[in-house]
């Protein structure tokens, strides 16, 4: 399976004449305008084109950024990069494919090929609910732990000033965030340790909890404190227009930068998300790089209007547009 990213508009914009395009040029410029579309091509199922306002950049920082990204690395530092690996990381070099999967680097019929040794291949069945919030340091903690353990979790965001989803977590025996319901294991618990210590147990096989995640570890509490005082976003909620029927659905690991500029939004508008956390090492960049022909995070697929796209700063301008108020 192939597919392509390119600018696109919709059929409805298309110029019919000159000075109808070059109006429609000078509306493609505007931020305001951007319209990031699906389009399905070929006679085959799987032939999907995905065409975005922009095309997917590695690491470029967009015009009037950067001031927010490097405060959103700070965490990266601070936190010695928890939650970028996968537990029991391991790289090697492995006999190169048909480039259908992701890789690090591809060389001489070699590629570079990352796992983990030490998670067992079965993953929990249903996405474990955690109701919390972006900008508190114990949520993060327990972010990291699921981003190291290559979960999949659906964030119910509580910050303060909202009731929804605060709401429900009360209701279920939350008494403080971050409060996680498990499925798989039919528990709900509160207090960030004990989450860690639970999930590490249930689904980390092997894999030993990290250094800045331990239970009373000296410098775990306070880098994580230093961490969210580095931006003091998404604390409070903020008025939605609307809120989604079913959740969005992002692909990221915990340290990014871009992504927590994305997650503070989902946040501050109390937006459910399913965040499919594939650190390096992790299968789901397969899936993804499979899916699009390319890999990078932040990705946000949004099943209630079919929007699916790259670049933290349009998607923040996206999630704005149709959830905001």
């Amino acid at each position: 399976m192939k597919s392509s990213f390119a600018f696109a508009s919709r059929a409805s914009d298309r110029p019919a004449s000159t000075s109808s395009s070059i109006e429609t040029r000078r509306a493609r410029r505007s931020r305001a305008t951007r319209q990031p579309t699906r389009v399905e091509t070929g006679t085959d199922d799987d032939d999907v084109v995905i065409l975005s306002d922009v095309p997917p950049r590695a690491f470029t920082v967009r015009e009037g950024e950067l001031g927010k990204v490097m405060s959103a690395a700070i965490p990266l530092v601070l936190r010695l990069g928890t939650g970028a690996l996968i537990g029991g990381y391991d790289v090697s070099l492995a006999e190169d494919d048909d480039g259908s999967r992701y890789a690090l680097a591809r060389f001489a019929g070699r590629r570079v090929a990352e796992r983990s040794k030490t998670l067992p291949e079965t993953r929990p069945s249903e996405p474990i609910t955690l109701y919390e919030y972006e900008g508190s340091p114990y949520c993060k903690k327990v972010r990291e732990a699921c981003s190291v353990l290559d979960l999949d979790v659906l964030f119910k965001p509580c910050p303060q000033g909202s009731e929804t989803f605060r709401a429900e977590a009360k209701a279920l025996g939350a008494t403080t965030f971050p409060f996680m319901v498990d499925p798989n294991a039919g528990v709900a618990m509160g207090e960030s340790d004990d989450i860690i210590e639970h999930l590490f147990k249930n689904y980390g096989g092997e894999t030993d909890i990290p250094f800045l995640l331990k239970r009373n570890g000296v410098l775990t509490n306070a880098t994580a404190y230093a961490a969210a005082v580095a931006r003091l976003k998404a604390l409070r909620a903020r008025p939605a227009r609307k809120q989604p029927e079913k959740p969005l659905e992002l692909w990221t690991y915990e340290i990014s930068p871009f992504s927590k500029l994305v997650r503070e939004s989902l946040t501050e508008l109390c937006v459910a998300h399913i965040v499919r956390y594939c650190p390096r090492g992790s299968s789901k960049r397969d899936a993804l790089f499979a899916s699009t022909n390319h890999f990078q995070v932040p990705y946000l697929n949004d099943p209630n209007t079919g929007v699916r796209m790259y670049e933290s700063k349009e998607i923040c301008e996206y999630i704005e547009r149709e959830y905001a108020a």
